[in-house]
């Protein structure tokens, strides 16, 4: 059900260094949303011994306090998952094992997990097709004629600045839409800009995720809430109700208006830790959750990708980001510090929500923290490893 609220995401002063905790922990009371009701037969997590935190952790050559950076980026929840079992369970400021939080780009590992299912569905033929085919686009725009794939790899070669500290920037202009300036989400994405050839430059833009969920919608002829909640808030056992947010037009903002509590946002990285497998039910085919965290090709892999104007030390796959290294990891990432975080090593899944309030403030790490947060993550996964 759709109600009719005040505000839209435009209105919060995102990127201003305003304190946003009062705000991610009540989106469904703030702005317009479709809801998804909780499983029929939920999902209670076990729970094992609980593990402390490292104190401390390595960053940049030093080593840094744990509790410093919990603070010092308005950590609302931090939960540890090993072997499918809470080992921890930590919530401050407005966090709280009930509370619905925004996912910012989370959401869009949710969307490729739907994508995927999709696929195995038969409702899309092919991820080689054109995502024009099945979503309407202005002929001659950036979608038109590109792959699904290209797109999912955020590489369809659109014209996209995601430079958060510059309000002219692409993002900003997507943020506008959710409130209906300048048309709806889905107008934005059809008249977007091509810049490049596909498949040969992975820049991060969430107007790729926007486009993702149109084909969600069109494929499959239904919204993205009621899908997600068949295909996923159902059979992984979701004990609390979730929220899409939603444009004037009524079409789910996918790049980032998700609203899960924390113990459910951890069901997506538990589900592709066991490659799509879920109490001995497949929910998303092992092969599309092996290429979701690979880096198939070179303008992929770790380095390479950008966002804004600046290269980031970490790879890409079907919407998910791939550390450097061999031991397999993968993050869901949203600004503000959210993070889904999975060590297939380890066995572990970590969901860190956050409303920093410093992110986007200035280009770079001193006020993303991002890089910081997976040093952290990392030392939580290995800590007693």
């Amino acid at each position: 059900m759709t109600v009719q609220k005040r505000m839209t995401l435009a209105d919060l002063g995102l990127f201003t260094g305003a304190p946003q905790h009062e705000h991610f922990c009540r989106m469904k009371d703030l702005l317009d949303t479709r809801e998804m009701a909780p499983s029929t037969h939920p999902h209670v997590w076990p729970r094992g011994e609980t593990t402390p935190l490292p104190e401390t952790y390595d960053f940049d050559g030093t080593s840094r306090p744990t509790d410093e950076f919990l603070a010092g980026t308005d950590t609302s929840a931090l939960l540890v998952l090993v072997d499918g079992a809470i080992r921890r369970e930590s919530y401050f400021l407005t966090g709280g094992p009930d509370v619905r939080w925004l996912s910012m780009s989370v959401s869009k590992s949710f969307v490729s997990a739907l994508v995927g299912i999709a696929v195995a569905e038969g409702h899309i033929a092919s991820i080689d097709e054109p995502i024009s085919s099945y979503v309407p686009v202005r002929a001659g725009s950036a979608y038109d004629g590109v792959s699904i794939r290209d797109v999912l790899q955020m590489s369809s070669g659109a014209r996209w600045n995601e430079d958060y500290n510059d309000p002219a920037s692409d993002i900003f202009q997507l943020t506008a839409a959710t409130s209906g300036i300048g048309g709806t989400l889905d107008d934005f994405v059809a008249h977007m800009v091509c810049e490049s050839g596909p498949g040969t430059v992975c820049r991060y833009n969430s107007g790729e995720t926007q486009i993702l969920g149109a084909l969600v919608a069109w494929s499959t002829n239904r919204t993205v809430a009621d899908y997600m909640h068949e295909k996923l808030c159902e059979p992984l056992g979701m004990t609390s109700a979730g929220y899409w947010l939603l444009d004037p037009a009524g079409r789910e903002l996918a790049f980032g208006g998700l609203n899960l509590t924390t113990r459910d946002f951890a069901r997506l990285g538990e589900l592709y830790r066991n490659e799509g497998m879920w109490q001995g039910r497949q929910i998303v085919p092992a092969q599309w959750v092996r290429h979701s965290v690979t880096a198939t090709a070179p303008h992929l892999r770790p380095g390479r990708p950008l966002v804004g104007s600046q290269q980031v030390d970490v790879g890409y796959g079907y919407q998910w980001w791939i550390l450097a290294g061999d031991r397999g990891e993968f993050n869901a990432v949203g600004v503000y510090n959210q993070f889904i975080y999975v060590d297939p090593v380890s066995r572990t899944t970590i969901v860190k929500l956050s409303a920093n309030r410093r992110y986007g403030t200035s280009p770079g790490e001193a006020t993303s923290g991002e890089e910081e947060t997976i040093a952290f993550l990392r030392a939580v996964a290995r800590h007693g490893h």
